[in-house]
């Protein structure tokens, strides 16, 4: 089968598309004929090095939707299910970019129905990311909370999951975005300007770190998208990190808020799995809203 791999670090240049093995299931594995893969920073992040793994080849990708073409024991997959997975991991010799991958039983979901597998491609790693972020930030009903990058995967899930957990979110986002966040249930929008210690929590996905804990209110929580990355406690506001986990459930969960018209998943372009390097360039670009996808 042909993957994408890293061999040495550096821009989109050394993604490489490579023939490998067919990778066979082991116990409470199921390996998925690959229809779609989302590509993600974090996926930019592994190609920099910025998660290690000098002189290794490392594959790439997170995201994946298809369909399972073999199981191994203790699975309650069958072998032409229609799903979605998460396959968590910095450093490894394959991802999901990748004709075929091999993925833990308790990170797969059946796949929305309602929509192709394109764009459920591009659920679980930033769905997964926002839902275990609220989760973090432990917020209940009525209080407030700043979402930045609003419009980005993971911050547009966040405001969806948010205003249906009965949070009053606010938006921050380019101007030009002030119509998408809305759409997707932001009460307020602010470009900027924003007034400190005004909000019970903060879902940084923006990456602002102190900046963005400065408008946390005393005692209110902070959680950053980047492992590692948030800004040290102050004035009594939780500041911690989200690490998302792979949740077979939760991905049911988010796969069943799109098949209610819920969560929107949204779609930039697509790539040949062959035009990889040419899907991180763009990616590099910056500008993006929605998700990049390989298609095999």
């Amino acid at each position: 089968m042909r993957a994408a791999v890293v061999r040495t670090f550096g821009g989109a240049e050394v993604v490489e598309v490579v023939e490998r093995a067919v990778p066979e299931p082991g116990p409470r594995q199921v390996r998925i004929k690959v229809a779609a893969a989302g590509l993600n920073p974090v996926d930019a992040g592994v190609r920099g090095g910025f998660f290690g793994g000098a002189g290794k080849e490392i594959g790439l990708g997170w995201d994946v939707a298809g369909t399972v073409d073999a199981t191994g024991v203790a699975t309650a997959w069958s072998v032409g299910d229609q799903v979605v997975a998460i396959d968590p991991g910095m450093v490894r010799p394959l991802g999901t970019h990748a004709e075929y991958v091999v993925v833990e039983t308790d990170a797969v979901a059946k796949a929305p129905a309602t929509v192709d597998a394109v764009h459920a491609s591009t659920l679980p790693l930033n769905g997964l990311t926002a839902v275990q972020a609220l989760d973090l930030l432990e917020l209940t009903e009525g209080q407030s909370l700043l979402v930045t990058g609003a419009a980005g995967a993971v911050g547009g899930f966040a405001v969806q999951l948010a205003a249906r957990r009965g949070l009053v979110v606010t938006a921050l986002a380019r101007e030009a975005d002030e119509e998408l966040v809305r759409s997707l249930g932001a009460a307020r929008f602010t470009s900027g300007g924003v007034e400190a210690a005004s909000f019970d929590g903060v879902l940084d996905a923006a990456v602002l770190g102190e900046t963005a804990l400065a408008w946390v209110r005393d005692g209110g929580a902070y959680v950053g998208v980047r492992p590692g990355a948030e800004p040290a406690s102050v004035r009594g506001v939780r500041s911690t990190h989200v690490a998302v986990g792979a949740d077979g459930r939760q991905l049911a969960e988010l796969a069943g808020l799109v098949d209610e018209g819920a969560l929107t998943l949204r779609v930039a372009e697509t790539y040949a799995l062959e035009d990889a390097a040419k899907a991180h360039a763009r990616l590099e670009e910056g500008g993006v809203r929605g998700r990049l996808v390989l298609v095999p």
